[in-house]
């Protein structure tokens, strides 16, 4: 009897200790902003796909605002070159000023957006940051250009396929801004190339 007693104990303890290893390794990690305002969109426009669309081009916008706003930041901190800090301070201040626009526009539209940068625009501040010198300015300038081209592309995209005039307005009113960033970046980049 007492056997059988001490193995029910035993295997009781291992039971609740199999209990607490497995709660301990299902911890709750943050969710990324960006998933977490598309999720909450999709719970509400799954059925209307427009709105599924409009709100996703928003969330990517709002993506790239936050991504552009620290990285600019950066740029005017750790850069020694001042073109890459008058750049990087124009960043910061034309993205904030995107943000609060693509914010109310989210707002009026009942959409959520993501309010923090991103994992993928925190490994990419993480490169960036890593660098120093000659070699940070060089990939300021490469992630400016590539950056900047891609949100052209979503722009223009939503320009022309937006179902809410309003977001397709915003849209195409934005491209001009974002091709002026972008020419900017590419004579950024010519003349670092040259030292």
């Amino acid at each position: 009897m007492k056997k059988i007693l001490l193995a029910g104990k035993v295997i009781l303890g291992a039971g609740i200790i199999i209990i607490f290893l497995n709660a301990c390794k299902n911890e709750t990690k943050q969710e990324d902003p960006k998933e977490v305002a598309e999720d909450a969109n999709e719970a509400k426009f799954d059925s209307i796909k427009d709105k599924k669309d409009d709100s996703e081009f928003l969330v990517d916008i709002a993506e790239v605002n936050l991504a552009e706003i620290e990285i600019g930041k950066l740029a005017q901190i750790k850069s020694t070159n001042p073109d890459v800090k008058s750049f990087g301070k124009m960043l910061v201040d034309e993205h904030t000023k995107s943000a609060s626009e693509v914010s109310a526009l989210a707002s009026k539209k009942n959409f959520v957006l993501p309010t923090s940068i991103t994992e993928e625009g925190k490994e990419e501040y993480k490169k960036l940051n890593e660098k120093s010198g000659l070699d940070f300015d060089k990939k300021f300038a490469d992630m400016m250009i590539d950056g900047h081209e891609k949100a052209i592309e979503k722009l223009t995209k939503a320009s022309e396929d937006a179902k809410d005039e309003d977001v397709k307005l915003w849209a195409s009113n934005n491209i001009s801004n974002l091709t002026a960033h972008l020419q900017h970046a590419k004579m950024l980049k010519q003349d670092l190339d040259k030292k």
